[in-house]
């Protein structure tokens, strides 16, 4: 019996860059994609998204919980700023019933000077499980990225930050906090860009941590582009993801070199490739 089809979303900001969040998603639709995810909700207007992806027949896939990579205030490694993730999250949690997404991303923000590793590393454990109590009456999960510390830009800011003073950049610690968590709510997004630039391995370490994984993200390495671009052997990515128990979305999140929805096509094709 044939591996089933992966679920296939956009992240629209990048894919889409300047257009208003109605018409990214239309987009999206157009290029044959099941689902949408987006970053800022206060941007748009749930009583104009929601019922327009419901006739679109798409997903809201996730939304970002948190305010940017370092969100001051309300980042995870510092307990002091446990009240302020807590309210964020909250109000994340409300935006993403409004808007029916299914998953909420969140940061773990910078690291903190004079605060150990350890320390920080109990400190998002503690700020996770705190998060799980929010989202689990919800029925929503948390997915925590991990994001690289070595690219000299991040292509989606290149005049901004590099992150790299970002605490969760490998996997190792990612699945281990996970696991301490040990919530079914509270997940990994693991971003094939990110992680090829620390550790490489994607395979191995998608297969040896599914249960772990609540979302992927998709773009090529070097500069963040489409599949096809770089270094990162796709078709055999997506063939590990079909042939593996995953049942989530496979989210593209990359800067196009050519015309967006041509690259769409293409990487809707390669990831249904059975050969």
């Amino acid at each position: 019996m044939p591996a089933p089809e992966l679920k296939l979303s956009v992240r629209v900001e990048p894919l889409f860059p300047g257009l208003p969040l109605a018409r990214q998603i239309a987009r999206v639709a157009d290029a044959g994609y099941q689902g949408f995810e987006f970053g800022d909700w206060r941007a748009s207007n749930p009583a104009e998204i929601t019922p327009l992806k419901n006739r679109l027949g798409l997903t809201c896939v996730s939304l970002v919980g948190n305010k940017g990579v370092n969100p001051v205030g309300m980042g995870l490694c510092d307990p002091a700023e446990r009240p302020g993730f807590l309210a964020e999250l909250r109000a994340s949690i409300e935006a993403a019933q409004r808007f029916e997404a299914t998953q909420i991303v969140v940061l773990s923000g910078f690291r903190v000077p004079g605060r150990s590793r350890p320390e920080q590393h109990d400190s998002i454990v503690e700020g996770l499980k705190r998060a799980h109590d929010l989202v689990a009456p919800a029925g929503l999960t948390i997915v925590v990225e991990v994001i690289n510390t070595l690219a000299k830009i991040e292509p989606l800011n290149p005049k901004g930050d590099n992150h790299s003073r970002y605490y969760l950049d490998r996997t190792p610690e990612a699945f281990e906090i996970i696991r301490k968590v040990g919530s079914p709510f509270v997940k990994i997004l693991y971003d094939l860009y990110h992680v090829q630039i620390m550790e490489g391995n994607l395979i191995a370490t998608f297969r040896e941590n599914l249960p772990a994984i609540g979302h992927l993200h998709i773009a090529d390495v070097p500069g963040r582009n489409e599949p096809g671009t770089g270094e990162i052997h796709f078709g055999n990515v997506f063939r590990a993801i079909r042939d593996s128990a995953y049942q989530g979305f496979v989210g593209m999140e990359y800067i196009p070199l050519r015309d967006a929805m041509r690259t769409l096509a293409d990487v809707k094709a390669l990831a249904r490739r059975r050969d």
